[in-house]
């Protein structure tokens, strides 16, 4: 049977399969163990969007959830798969906007007890620290730029509640800030997509070094002007 006659009619995990070259063993095992869930989760709309949705939310909660990881695949399967591009930028946004306003409202109407329950380690103390200091001198652009840093955007959103930053004024960024975050994430996987059709690994290692990338050129910056 043709290779075209095995693809036409797949689902996006046996098209990912079948895409990567597999001569060797190795390689061909790294795809199915890393990314094989996360394209099982997301391979049918309109689930998928609801599952997106939920994890970027969770992520502004709580600093654990791979909301990025979760975007970035998203789009992928916009081009490999049967998602929309324009649905998964819409689920991406909405509920990275949520979670920002949840981790907000707790850090407004509990603070210190959400603090000590959820945000008491070293690295969780010292990223508040950092925020609190951050939204004293820049306001709005710390909103913006926390959602591009793991564990940042948590601390910023809620600090920015503790501090009692004004709402109106945080929630105008933060539909900036979530907006720009769902956009780039999803293109990064769309446009890997794009790129590199038949060999989706190498898609996901482009979109993924791109996005640890910025994350590490925005902690750089954040150390350099402490």
């Amino acid at each position: 049977m043709a290779s075209s006659d095995v693809l036409s009619g797949s689902d996006p995990t046996t098209w990912l399969l079948c895409a990567c070259p597999a001569p060797r063993t190795a390689r061909a095992a790294i795809i199915p163990g890393v990314f094989q869930s996360a394209f099982d989760l997301l391979s049918q709309p309109p689930e998928a969007y609801l599952i997106v949705f939920a994890i970027a939310l969770g992520d502004g909660v709580f600093p654990a959830f791979p909301s990025e990881s979760i975007v970035i695949v998203a789009g992928l399967l916009c081009v490999v798969g049967d998602l929309s591009l324009g649905w998964v930028i819409l689920a991406g946004a909405l509920g990275a906007f949520a979670g920002d306003n949840i981790s907000y409202a707790l850090g407004r109407f509990v603070g210190r007890p959400a603090q000590e329950r959820f945000l008491n380690g070293d690295r969780s103390q010292r990223a508040l620290a950092w925020a609190r200091r951050q939204l004293a001198e820049r306001g709005g652009l710390v909103i913006i730029l926390g959602r591009y840093v793991p564990g940042g955007r948590t601390a910023v959103t809620f600090t920015a509640g503790v501090t009692h930053y004004s709402y109106p004024r945080f929630a105008g960024y933060d539909v900036i800030a979530a907006a720009t975050w769902a956009t780039y994430a999803a293109l990064l996987g769309y446009f890997g997509g794009r790129f590199f059709e038949h060999h989706v690994w190498a898609a996901l290692l482009l979109a993924f070094g791109i996005a640890g990338c910025l994350t590490l050129g925005v902690e750089a910056v954040r150390r350099w002007r402490k």
